[in-house]
């Protein structure tokens, strides 16, 4: 990478603190679509006025995507990935306004990943600036990957596939490592129905659905398998009409979280099994699939990319390890389909879906030099 390039970043530790506090500044819960595309345009702007080029794609129903580029050598680009929305709800961004204390900054989102979409910009700016990219660059800005990337997967595959590498900005760990393995997720609903009837003077008349669904939610924790990473968690319940009722229906809400696309298929059916028994009689029940990640199990390629970026990062200062989580990201879709994946590239941060989230302001431009120096070296060694 061109000295040039490693001067400018690390000039800009200002300018990449002010558009931070710019974006963590505007609400974008998942489901406030206006929030969400206010923070997209945000970036527009910065990308416009760097030169580069930046397509926004609508959603009718999550915030809209935006996709820059800059051309390099070859077809086959390298992806530097992002989501804009956050888990916060509306008026979240004017109750603790982005602020830095002791080294840290906090706001909504700060880390998770409003930090390493800044990173993601600025380096992206840096190759228009100076050239020396080893391959086309595509920053893509997602919007729902909180609630499962619905609206965005598509684009994801698709801008990933044939891509030389994809770079996810999640934030990168408390101590400094990056993701190189990531659990995936299904998050189910699962609707009870039974029959109302009176309590005491006509309790035999009734069939019980929350009785129905105590039955299915141990059944179901049951197919939890820590050995190989799989856990089942009915996290939410609801249901009954008043206490002297039988309950006429219920609903658990499920988390599945499992380490292999193998067991994926294997489990689901499990549950599925659960749910078609009739443990009380006279009540049936539904399964909805409401959101779904892939894992991140780490093929050869994406071992492959952990080491390059090693490299890179050692050039750039860091000494760094790839791990695991049990987390859920994009990062997922983008390996499923043969992509070199590595994931929490963005700067360093913690606390993440919490009121003291913060993000490590000191990591911001050594982590932006060291994905500099991995975009550089690409075509030699990634």
């Amino acid at each position: 990478m061109s000295e040039q390039i490693r001067s400018w970043l690390a000039s800009q530790r200002e300018p990449m603190l002010k558009l931070l506090e710019r974006v963590v500044n505007i609400d974008s819960g998942s489901y406030d679509k206006a929030g969400v595309d206010a923070v997209g345009e945000v970036f527009e702007e910065f990308f416009v006025s760097h030169g580069i080029e930046v397509e926004r794609f609508a959603r009718d129903i999550s915030g809209d995507i935006f996709r820059a580029r800059i051309p390099g050598p070859g077809n086959a680009p390298i992806v530097l990935m992002g989501h804009r929305d956050t888990v916060f709800p509306k008026g979240e961004a004017a109750r603790r306004p982005f602020s830095i204390k002791d080294g840290r900054a906090y706001g909504p989102g700060v880390a998770d990943m409003k930090g390493g979409l800044v990173l993601n910009a600025f380096v992206l700016a840096a190759f228009k600036k100076f050239g020396g990219n080893s391959a086309p660059l595509v920053a893509l800005l997602t919007s729902d990957e909180e609630i499962g990337s619905p609206q965005s997967r598509s684009m994801i595959e698709e801008t990933a596939q044939g891509a030389r590498a994809v770079y996810n900005a999640e934030p990168g760990r408390a101590n400094g490592n990056v993701v190189s393995r990531r659990k995936g997720g299904v998050f189910m609903i699962l609707d009870v129905a039974g029959k109302a009837a009176h309590s005491g003077a006509n309790f035999e008349a009734g069939h019980s659905a929350i009785h129905a669904l105590a039955h299915k939610t141990v059944a179901i924790a049951d197919l939890t398998d820590l050995a190989l990473g799989i856990t089942l968690n009915v996290g939410l319940i609801s249901g009954g009409q008043s206490v002297n009722t039988v309950a006429p229906s219920a609903r658990g809400e499920i988390d599945m979280r499992y380490a292999r696309r193998v067991d994926r298929d294997r489990v689901i059916s499990a549950i599925e099994r659960i749910v078609a028994t009739e443990h009380v009689p006279g009540t049936s029940a539904t399964l909805t699939i409401k959101g779904e990640f892939l894992p991140l199990e780490q093929s050869e390629s994406d071992a492959r990319l952990l080491a390059h970026y090693q490299q890179a990062a050692l050039r750039a200062g860091l000494t760094l390890e790839g791990e695991s989580t049990g987390g859920c990201a994009d990062s997922g879709f983008t390996s499923a389909v043969g992509t070199p994946t590595l994931c929490a590239t963005g700067p360093v941060g913690g606390l993440a879906h919490t009121p003291e989230e913060y993000l490590e302001v000191e990591s911001i431009v050594p982590r932006a030099i060291a994905l500099a120096n991995a975009i550089a070296d690409q075509t030699r060694s990634g």
